[in-house]
C-alpha cells in the first residue's frame, strides 16, 4: 500500500495540520481506516480509530478513555480532496458534527459554528448546502437504525 498522507483541515479556527502519526489500517476506493493517539493530551480520552466515509463526505470516529471503554462515536462531516500526484488526502471539516453515546443519545452539534462560518464567509453556500445534506444524510442513517453498518468497520478494529 502506497503511503498516504493525511490533512486535517479545519475552518475555525483556520488550520490544515498532517496527521502525521495516524497509522492507517487499511484502504480501499470507498473508505480510508486509521486509528490514532490525541494529539493534544486529554482527561477524558486517549486514542481512538476513524473511518473515513470519501463518497459520503463522513468521518465517523470511535473515541476511548485510557482504560480502553468507548466514550462514544464522533461524526464529523467533511469534505475531502485528493491529490493523487503527491498521494495527499485533505479532509475539510465543515463544522457540523454528530455524538453518538454507547446509551443511544444522539447530539448534533456545532450547528453555530456553522452558521457563524456562513455569516463571517469563510464557507460558501455551496459548502454550507453540501454539509447540511451530508448531515441530513447522516441523520437519517442513524435515526433508521443502520448506523450500525458503517459503524462495523470499526468495531472489529483491535486498539
Amino acid at each position: 500500500m502506497e503511503y498516504l498522507q493525511i490533512f486535517r483541515k479545519r475552518i475555525i479556527p483556520d488550520q490544515c495540520i498532517l496527521l502525521k502519526d495516524d497509522i492507517i489500517v487499511s484502504r480501499t476506493d470507498t473508505h480510508i481506516i486509521t486509528k490514532w493517539k490525541t494529539l493534544n493530551p486529554k482527561l477524558s480520552f486517549t486514542h481512538g480509530c476513524s473511518c473515513y466515509f470519501l463518497n459520503d463526505g463522513v468521518k465517523v470516529s470511535k473515541f476511548y478513555r485510557e482504560d480502553g471503554s468507548l466514550l462514544y462515536w464522533y461524526c464529523d462531516i467533511v469534505d475531502y480532496s485528493i491529490n493523487n500526484e503527491n498521494n495527499t488526502l485533505t479532509v475539510t471539516d465543515l463544522l457540523a458534527d454528530v455524538i453518538i453515546y454507547p446509551d443511544g443519545r444522539v447530539n448534533v452539534v456545532d450547528l453555530d459554528e456553522l452558521a457563524d462560518a456562513l455569516e463571517s464567509k469563510l464557507i460558501t453556500n455551496e459548502q454550507l448546502c453540501l454539509c447540511l445534506r451530508r448531515l441530513n444524510s447522516l441523520l437519517n442513517i442513524i435515526y433508521r437504525d443502520k448506523f450500525d453498518k458503517m459503524a462495523a468497520f470499526l468495531d472489529k478494529l483491535m486498539l
